[in-house]
C-alpha cells in the first residue's frame, strides 16, 4: 500500500466514517493507483485521459454504471483530500462525467407475502427462533442489514417498545417496534444465552457465536425465499423496502418514513412514493376494469 494511501486512509477512519464505506473507498482507490502504476503514470501525470482509461477498463470488466460512478467518485474524493494537504496541484476527475445511473425501483412484497415469508423459520429451533427474530425486527424498524446485525442487546428496550439504532455516521436514531416484533425478540432472548458461546454483547451472532456477516444473513434470507415459493426476487433489502411501502400506504408521511429509515435526503425517499402510486394505480385498475 502506497504511504499516501495509507495517509488517506488513516483520514477516513479519523473521520468516523462507517468500516463499510472507508473499506469501499479503499478498495476503489487501491485498484486506481494499481491502475495507474500499470501505466508508469505517477501522480503528477494521472489527467483525464487516465480516468477515461479506467472507466473503459471497468466497463469491459463488466461493471455496472453505478459501479463505475462509485469508482470515480472514491477517486474524486481521494484527489480532493491529496490537494487539501499539497500532494496534488489537479483533479483529474474533474472534466470526467460520471456515468449515468439508471435506478431501478425496488421490489415490495404484499402483506400477504410479508407474512409467508416470515412464517418460514421454525420457532422451535435455535436458529428457527434466531432467525425469525431477525426477519420480524427487520420488517419492524426497516432496518439496514449492517444496521441490523450491529445492534447490542443494550439497543433493544421490549418495555418501552423501541430499539436504538447506530449506523456508525454519528446518526443515531430510536424506531419504534410492534407487538410480533417483541413477542420473537422475547423468544429468542430465552434461548440466545445457550447459543453466545463466545459471550458477545450483538443482539444476533451465526450458530458458531461469531458476530452474523451479510453474507451470513443473506444466505438465512435466500434460504426461506425458496421456501415460500414467493414468485418475486427477494434479497436483503426487500424487507426493508417493504416497511417504507407499507407504512406509505397505510398513511403514514413521506418525512417520517425518511426519518425511520435514516434518509437524510427526502429524494431519497421519495422513490416509495414512486412505488406506492404504481401499487394504488394497478390497484385501481385491477378492481374497475371489466375484463382486469
Amino acid at each position: 500500500m502506497s504511504n499516501l494511501l495509507k495517509i488517506y486512509i488513516d483520514n477516513l477512519e479519523s473521520n468516523k466514517l462507517s468500516r463499510n464505506t472507508v473499506e469501499a473507498y479503499s478498495r476503489d482507490v487501491k485498484r486506481f493507483i494499481e491502475f495507474t502504476e500499470t501505466r508508469n503514470e505517477s501522480i503528477e501525470m494521472v489527467d483525464n485521459i487516465t480516468i477515461m482509461a479506467y472507466a473503459e477498463l471497468l466497463k469491459k470488466e463488466g461493471s455496472a454504471n453505478s459501479s463505475i460512478a462509485r469508482s470515480v467518485i472514491s477517486i474524486r474524493n481521494y484527489y480532493k483530500y491529496l490537494i487539501k494537504k499539497d500532494f496534488a496541484q489537479q483533479d483529474p476527475t474533474a472534466y470526467f462525467s460520471i456515468p449515468k445511473i439508471k435506478r431501478n425501483i425496488p421490489q415490495i412484497l404484499s402483506i400477504e407475502e410479508i407474512d409467508q415469508l416470515l412464517n418460514q423459520p421454525e420457532e422451535l429451533t435455535h436458529k428457527g427462533c434466531r432467525d425469525k427474530a431477525m426477519l420480524e425486527l427487520m420488517y419492524a424498524t426497516g432496518t439496514k442489514v449492517s444496521e441490523l446485525l450491529s445492534l447490542t442487546i443494550y439497543d433493544i428496550n421490549l418495555e418501552l417498545l423501541y430499539i436504538r439504532c447506530n449506523n456508525g455516521m454519528k446518526n443515531e436514531r430510536t424506531i419504534p417496534i410492534g407487538s410480533h416484533a417483541v413477542r420473537c425478540l422475547s423468544q429468542y432472548l430465552k434461548i440466545r444465552f445457550d447459543m453466545n458461546i463466545n459471550n458477545l454483547s450483538t443482539l444476533f451472532f451465526n450458530t458458531r457465536g461469531d458476530k452474523m456477516t451479510r453474507q451470513g444473513f443473506w444466505k438465512i434470507i435466500k434460504e426461506y425465499a425458496i421456501s415460500s415459493n414467493i414468485k418475486k426476487t427477494i434479497n436483503s433489502y426487500t424487507l426493508r423496502h417493504s416497511f417504507a411501502v407499507h407504512l406509505l400506504q397505510n398513511g403514514a408521511d413521506i418525512r417520517s418514513v425518511g426519518e425511520l429509515l435514516g434518509h437524510h435526503s427526502m429524494a431519497t425517499t421519495q422513490i416509495y412514493s414512486t412505488i406506492k402510486k404504481k401499487s394504488k394505480i394497478a390497484e385501481i385498475y385491477k378492481n374497475t376494469h371489466p375484463r382486469a
